[in-house]
């Protein structure tokens, strides 16, 4: 079991077919619907995690979360000379109690064609994290060539 930092496979696959767009609000066409949904130290996301509900052991609602997660606020895309990349704004859950050690980020869109919930990229925090009472957020790393959380490079 665990969870691994890296884009699913099947994403890869439906990112070609054009099942998912990466377009900010107000973009047209409009961009896809993502979600981010935390979980614990029992689960397993990886390369083979194909959607959201597959993994098992979410955070449970109550405490602040609420299974299915946040939605995501994309702030479009973006290239360099060899990589094209974007990134989505932070997240929190406030009045926080839960302990997570990782996430899936997840198009919650309804795509002909598309599997329901397609999973995007699991995320692993390195450990727990634990937040009690307080306001638990992910911090997305610059939106840039090097450092935004999905990047496709030569």
């Amino acid at each position: 079991m665990g969870i691994t930092s890296s884009l699913v496979n099947t994403f890869k696959e439906e990112l070609l077919g054009g099942y998912h767009s990466f377009n900010a609000s107000g973009d047209t066409p409009a961009g896809s619907t993502f979600k981010i949904a935390l979980y614990t130290n029992s689960t397993t996301i990886d390369t083979t995690t194909t959607a959201y509900g597959g993994p098992t052991n979410e955070v449970a609602s109550g405490g602040g979360y609420t299974t299915g997660g946040n939605t995501l606020t994309n702030t479009g895309t973006a290239k360099s000379t060899v990589t094209a990349y974007t990134d989505f704004s932070d997240t929190s859950w406030t009045s926080a109690s839960f302990t997570a050690r990782g996430c899936l980020i997840y198009n919650s869109s309804t795509i002909s064609g598309l599997t329901t919930n397609a999973a995007v990229c699991g995320i692993t925090f390195g450990g727990d994290k634990t937040v009690s009472s307080g306001t638990f957020t992910i911090q997305f790393p610059t939106n840039d060539s090097s450092d935004a959380i999905i990047r496709i490079t030569s």
